[in-house]
């Protein structure tokens, strides 16, 4: 096992299934089984999911929404969707607790670097919510941000692409995937693999990123094992 404590990253769009939007019953369950794969390797899992399946801040500014207000109501929408994956966690036999950027009795507890590790090292699969619980920072700065707090030997960010390409994939049949990737040299070639933000945190604080495709069976248990299954962004 190469990773014992990891913070995985996931898009709210991803629950909603094929529709990208609600949540999926079936997408629900399948995360469970793929995380439960790993939990009862005995790793150590914190997950930040977020919320752009209900509400995305910044999509309601661009119609209308005030910005702070509408980035809180996106810190709302991944606790619900906490909420969702934690019961069906649960119903699989794991133990979970959410902790929020926004504390809400008797949702969620507020997060704390010490709080999340004592859950970590007690079993729980912590769910952080809320992002960083303010305004203007993506999910994606919550997970970095997160990442570091928990002490995380990886963040593993899940997408519906198997890694990190010079251009986009889906549009070019030409493009080129990386197997291994400096911070420096996605800088220089401004490959947008999470916001600047989140990058700078994690290239700061030497938090190694892998970028995997989180729709395919069994990817995430081979990552844990030291397979190579996507990106890896490094010091």
């Amino acid at each position: 096992m190469k990773y014992k404590r990891i913070l995985l990253k996931i898009s709210g769009e991803s629950l909603g299934g094929k529709q990208e939007q609600g949540i999926s019953p079936d997408m629900l369950r399948y995360f469970v089984t793929e995380i439960k794969s790993i939990y009862d390797m005995g790793v150590q899992i914190g997950i930040v999911i977020g919320g752009g399946n209900i509400f995305r801040g910044l999509q309601g500014a661009s119609k209308g929404f005030d910005r702070i207000q509408g980035d809180y109501m996106g810190m709302l929408a991944t606790i619900i969707n906490s909420m969702a994956l934690q019961g069906e966690l649960e119903a699989a036999g794991i133990k979970t607790v959410i902790l929020s950027g926004l504390a809400i009795d008797p949702v969620c507890e507020k997060m704390s670097s010490r709080r999340a590790i004592h859950y970590l090292e007690a079993g729980h699969v912590v769910l952080m919510s809320a992002g960083t619980g303010n305004p203007f920072f993506t999910t994606d700065s919550g997970g970095a941000l997160r990442s570091t707090e928990i002490k995380a030997d990886v963040l593993l960010k899940g997408t519906r692409i198997d890694g990190v390409y010079n251009k986009d994939p889906e549009k070019y049949n030409d493009a080129l995937k990386y197997e291994t990737l400096s911070f420096d040299k996605a800088y220089q070639e401004e490959l947008h693999i999470m916001d600047l933000t989140a990058f700078t945190l994690c290239k700061e604080n030497n938090m190694p990123v892998i970028v995997f495709d989180m729709n395919i069976e069994g990817n995430l248990k081979k990552i844990i094992q030291g397979e190579n299954k996507g990106t890896l962004i490094h010091p």
